[in-house]
């Protein structure tokens, strides 16, 4: 097997497949079959030998099927799992494999003639690996083995195939194709997207979804989300099942359509709205209560939430002792105050520190089920989606529109995406927001912290400028998201952020080239959007460090736009 010697080892770890193959020698024949057993891990280890315990199967991810294995290498354990498999004397066979994750390995022992392996370094999609080997004049019987690398992450294999001249041990039946779907429904609805689900046909290893007949995206799982359509239309679904014998026919066709063009998740907010976010912590700036917040502000994000030892579930704790003895029933009346004022609290989750995941249907319930416990607990009127470090668009949805059907449709929906989570519609974040389009009240991306970035018309803009500001936000204002639902987020002075802090004026100056068409540095919008929703910052108190010049100016600004 290779040396791996000074090679420079990627950090992470990544999914894996692996499929092996034995073909007899030239062409294959009527009798050639696939000698492996449990060639796709459905029988757990059945037929299968790990050192010390390294191998195991797993549900995700699988290259098909339900299962696959997954090897963790561990101190001078290689995690190698090995099968002993029946084969012809004299006979060539091809060994094949898909491998995903860690440095894997694929070889064979024992042909008699000359023992053969292939490796790859670690794989973030799945990848196969092939070789062949010749067995002895009396060879019958040989062993097929994976294993990953020692120290490094852990490696995945599926769909094992020993293919050539029949041994003699039998192999797995081979696949049929698949009966056709039933119990196709539309499960949910908006201005931009229609979710389908339906039952699962035993020996599928996935799903194709049709639109008018078109074949739109494929899926492993029983449900898809199918996004990028226009409000207010009808629109024919059917879906086939598929495995490695073929696919299935059509199901029978439903109709989802979609809802009016929403937006403008929350009610009781002004047209034109500032955000700012609330530190629940001292780092220097100003230490606030939320009473102290100044009246500029119509949405008060309060940061943070905590990770709890759940997946997905959020919690939160007032920080008393650095907030100088702010007391929860205290804040909880302050809360109380801001309603009265017509302002809106929400809780924020994430933050540069943030650790929350929500990327299965578990933990999207644990998420909806704690946020709707501290809106119950400390009269938050929504939630603040400000994670930093990845979002899955899926469940993040399934999530927030779990919430939604909690608390009505005065949730406030905001969301604080990078730069970077908004260049494109295929990103998680762009995807997330327009999946939920219909009950989002706006996002505030942030402005700062920032490289040079792409604007809508294609040209590179570094921040700092009004034309950062307006050439990105025209990203999403032309992605699909309605004016009412962008906001320009930045930082509040000089100390609130690493970089992109602009002052007042830029701010202003942006509001109204892309409100009005005024005020334009070089880029200027093909249309206006009077609607804009208005600007966020953080925070309320690094603003109030700097006397408020920032909310003064900026608040006092967006207040007064037509």
């Amino acid at each position: 097997m290779p040396v791996l010697g000074k090679r420079r080892l990627r950090a992470g770890v990544a999914l894996a497949a692996l499929a092996l193959s034995f073909a007899g020698t030239g062409q294959a024949s009527a009798a050639d079959i696939n000698n492996a057993k449990n060639a796709g891990f459905e029988s757990g280890l059945t037929n299968w030998t790990c050192t010390a315990g390294s191998g195991t199967t797993v549900s995700s991810p699988v290259h098909s099927g339900a299962a696959a294995l997954k090897g963790t290498p561990a101190g001078q354990d290689n995690a190698q799992c090995s099968e002993p498999v029946a084969v012809k004397p004299n006979s060539t066979y091809t060994l094949s494999a898909w491998v995903q994750g860690g440095y894997s390995y694929l070889g064979v022992t024992g042909t008699g003639t000359t023992d053969v392996s292939t490796w790859t370094p670690d794989t973030t999609s799945w990848k196969q690996l092939s070789t062949t080997f010749t067995t002895g004049a009396s060879t019958t019987s040989v062993s097929v083995y994976t294993h990953g690398w020692y120290g490094q992450a852990a490696y995945y294999a599926d769909d094992i195939s020993v293919y050539g001249p029949d041994g003699g041990g039998g192999s797995d039946p081979a696949p049929t194709v698949p009966a056709i779907p039933t119990g196709l429904s539309v499960s949910a609805t908006t201005s931009s997207s229609v979710s389908l689900a339906w039952s699962a046909v035993s020996g599928a290893t996935g799903y194709n979804v049709y639109r008018g007949g078109t074949k739109i995206t494929a899926v492993t799982g029983t449900s898809a989300t199918i996004t990028g359509l226009a409000a207010s239309t009808a629109y024919s679904f059917q879906v086939t099942a598929t495995n490695s014998a073929g696919e299935s026919g059509k199901s029978t066709a439903v109709t989802g359509t979609t809802t009016a063009t929403g937006g403008n998740g929350g009610t009781g907010l002004p047209k034109h709205a500032v955000t700012g976010y609330w530190q629940n912590f001292n780092n220097g700036a100003t230490v606030q209560k939320l009473s102290a917040v100044s009246s500029q502000y119509d949405i008060i994000a309060v940061a943070f939430a905590d990770a709890t030892s759940t997946p997905g579930a959020v919690s939160f704790t007032l920080d008393s002792a650095g907030l100088g003895g702010y007391t929860v029933d205290q804040f909880k009346a302050d809360i109380a105050a801001k309603h009265a004022a017509g302002k809106k609290v929400v809780i924020s989750i994430g933050g540069q520190n943030g650790t929350i995941s929500v990327s299965d249907s578990t933990s999207a319930t644990n998420f909806a089920n704690s946020v709707y416990s501290l809106m119950q607990t400390y009269g938050f009127d929504g939630v603040d989606i400000d994670l930093e470090n990845g979002i899955n668009a899926t469940y993040m949805a399934q999530a927030l529109r779990s919430l939604s059907s909690k608390a009505g449709s005065s949730l406030v929906i905001t969301m604080a995406p990078q730069t970077i989570d908004m260049q494109s519609t295929s990103n998680a974040y762009f995807q997330t927001a327009l999946n939920i389009k219909d009950i989002l009240t706006v996002v505030n991306m942030q402005y700062y912290n920032s490289g040079t970035m792409l604007g809508c018309d294609g040209k590179v803009y570094g921040q700092g400028t009004v034309d950062f500001l307006t050439a990105l936000a025209c990203i999403q204002l032309q992605g699909g998201l309605a004016p009412s639902q962008v906001g320009l987020g930045l930082p509040a002075s000089t100390s609130a952020a690493g970089s992109g802090y602009v002052s007042p004026t830029i701010v202003n100056n942006a509001l109204d080239c892309l409100t009005a068409g005024t005020n334009c540095g070089t880029f200027k919008p093909s249309k206006t959007y009077p609607d804009l929703r208005g600007a966020m910052t953080w925070s309320t108190n690094w603003d109030a460090a700097a006397g408020s010049s920032w909310s003064n100016s900026v608040g006092a600004h967006v207040h007064a736009l037509p």
